[in-house]
């Protein structure tokens, strides 16, 4: 410096190592126009609040979402996406996630803020070293290491303000999990259209019926199938149809059903008898008034099957079509024993007003519930049938070569059929005869399969009526997946709620700071700092141990007045060397030759002589 100085000039009064003049600059407010307050726009307490109050809001309305999804079954929406260039995945994982990315962006905006600020709170409250304050520099850090250093530093707005930013990573992988599209059961009202009523067919006596009805049964012993379109088991119902549409599943009716019984029985007693080489003779008794015999050749093969009329166990006069029947088996084992039985059937119809419902996938019907008798007016219970059923494998006489074919495989197939599946069972045929229930058990299910197949056409008509029906599709829902909406919901309400105290609380300990442009840029550091002497105890090349070695001793604060950082030596430091001079040790300072405006510290020297 040129010409004479003053001693407030070289030497400081907060500092003997250092000169400031920071009394020199004008009082704002009362020399000069005081600029307004800095603040940003993101650490506005109102902004603040109106943000963790959405967050909050946003975690409830999310949990109520989730109950709505879970009692509704998810959230309709439209067959076909609307937007044909984008899949249902990216728009369920895009779309939320773009909805809390500005919530996620404004509190990391908001947690860099007070970051930014930290050091110029600490200087407001003042006596702070340099660690705490000037060479402290959060923004630099990441952010793991700004929870140590702020747990370090015992800032603690900071280190909870750090952890809700890195919680807040979270929101956007949960978002993107938080929805799918399932395809759901739907239930809507409907009608359909019943195409068959109870009535007898006018075709029967040529059986092209039952010789369907019978080869249905015999393939399907062989190649395992189930029962075709509209039976199942001893239920025949009447045909219907619906609207054609692919997401169409289910459809459940009210419609008119025909129950099978076919009511087999094993004999009370059996027996096999020898007559020749070329004649054995079966007798079975099922009881008083109720036996039959069958005679059969050996040489014919060792496995044979039969059925015929009983015709001593029905009503007297009563046709073939509706006689009850014997079925006879026949088996010779590898060791030459003959083993036979016979299983006695007598079928009978009831119809009933059921509920059903259909697969539309491959048409196997449901469960059938009975709802009401069957009571309208028909010739099937009414005249001239009279509830009687036909037997289906044994008829009345003909002179058609055609018909009497068709009755002659009737009988074989059906009878065929029964033995197949006895020795298809667990331990062959030889485990079915010696099982007492073995035959009748097989005939049960074989019989009633083909006479329930045969009464599709047999007993009903076609028709043309509409009836109520419930439609199931799979419509596609929008479900909102639990885990990821419970704790999205968690954070969404505990990152509002934390990050509201922070900033209310930050908001007060910034009550005596007053910047007036933004701190970041070096203009705005060195309008701070240009009038307050210490950065002589600094040179360009310093780093930060060299730095804060330099500034040692020192504490540093916003001036009241100017709002200007300025040091003072620490007292308590101070303290600390007096009491090193009474023990025999004093500091003395002189003027640097090198510099005019620094002090150095010479040689400690002894008290005393």
């Amino acid at each position: 410096m040129s010409g004479s100085t003053t001693p407030s000039d070289t030497v400081s009064p907060r500092s003997s190592r250092f000169r400031d003049s920071v009394h020199r600059i004008p009082t704002p407010g009362t020399q000069v126009h005081r600029p307004k307050r800095y603040e940003p726009l993101v650490l506005n307490i109102y902004i603040v609040g109106g943000t963790a109050l959405l967050m909050i809001c946003l975690g409830i309305a999310l949990e109520v979402a989730l109950h709505i999804s879970n009692t509704q079954n998810g959230y309709s929406v439209p067959q076909k996406n609307v937007f044909s260039f984008l899949s249902t995945q990216f728009l369920t994982s895009f779309v939320p996630t773009l909805l809390v990315v500005p919530l996620a962006y404004f509190w990391e905006v908001a947690e860099w803020m007070l970051r930014w600020y930290q050091p110029y709170v600490t200087l407001s409250e003042g006596n702070a070293p340099a660690a705490r304050s000037i060479l402290l520099d959060y923004i630099a850090l990441n952010r793991l290491t700004t929870l140590y250093y702020s747990f370090k530093h015992r800032h603690w707005l900071i280190n909870v303000s750090t952890l809700t930013a890195l919680s807040v990573l979270l929101l956007q992988p949960l978002a993107g999990s938080l929805f799918q599209v399932l395809q759901v059961p739907h239930v809507t009202a409907s009608s359909a259209t019943s195409i068959r009523t109870v009535g007898l067919s006018t075709t029967i006596s040529q059986l092209n019926t039952f010789l369907a009805s019978a080869g249905y049964t015999d393939a399907a012993v062989y190649n395992n199938l189930d029962d075709p379109p509209f039976i199942t088991g001893v239920w025949s119902v009447a045909q219907f149809t619906i609207p054609s549409e692919d997401s169409i599943t289910n459809v459940a009716v009210n419609t008119t059903g025909i129950q099978t019984h076919v009511n087999c029985t094993k004999p009370t007693s059996f027996e096999t008898t020898m007559v020749s080489s070329s004649n054995v003779t079966f007798q079975a008794t099922f009881s008083d008034t109720c036996n039959g015999s069958l005679s059969l050749n050996p040489s014919d093969g060792p496995d044979q099957f039969s059925v015929t009329a009983a015709s001593t166990c029905a009503p007297s006069n009563q046709d073939l079509d509706f006689q009850p029947v014997f079925f006879w088996f026949y088996h010779v084992t590898e060791s030459g024993d003959s083993q036979g039985t016979a299983v006695f059937c007598q079928p009978s119809i009831a119809i009933f007003v059921v509920q059903t419902s259909m697969a539309m996938s491959d048409g196997s019907l449901g469960n059938c519930t009975i709802v009401e008798p069957f009571n309208a007016t028909n010739n099937v219970t009414g005249s001239p049938l009279n509830g009687a059923a036909y037997n289906g494998v044994i008829f009345d006489s003909s002179n058609n070569t055609y018909v009497i074919a068709r009755a002659l495989a009737i009988n074989s197939a059906v009878s065929g059929a029964i033995y197949q599946y006895a020795s298809d069972q667990t331990g062959g045929l030889e485990s079915t005869f010696n099982d007492p229930d073995g035959f009748v058990q097989a005939t049960t299910k074989i019989y009633t399969q083909h006479l329930s197949v045969a009464a599709q056409s047999i007993y009903f008509l076609p028709a043309n009526e509409t009836i109520p029906a419930q439609l199931t599709s799979d419509a596609p829902r929008l479900s909102v997946e639990a885990l990821p909406a419970h704790l999205l919901s968690v954070l969404f309400i505990s990152i509002g709620i934390i990050s509201l105290i922070v900033h209310v609380l930050h908001h007060r300990t910034r009550r005596n700071l007053w910047l007036t442009s933004p701190p970041g840029s070096i203009a705005a550091i060195v309008s701070l700092t240009s009038r307050s002497g210490f950065g002589e105890l600094l040179l360009p090349y310093d780093d930060v141990t060299r730095m804060n070695s330099n500034l040692a001793g020192l504490t540093f604060r916003l001036d009241s007045r100017t709002g200007a950082i300025v040091a003072e030596e620490d007292l308590d430091m101070l303290g600390a060397g007096d009491n090193a001079a009474l023990l025999g040790k004093k500091k003395n300072y002189s003027w640097s030759p090198r510099s005019p405006m620094t002090f150095i510290k010479e040689k400690e020297e002894p008290d005393g002589p």
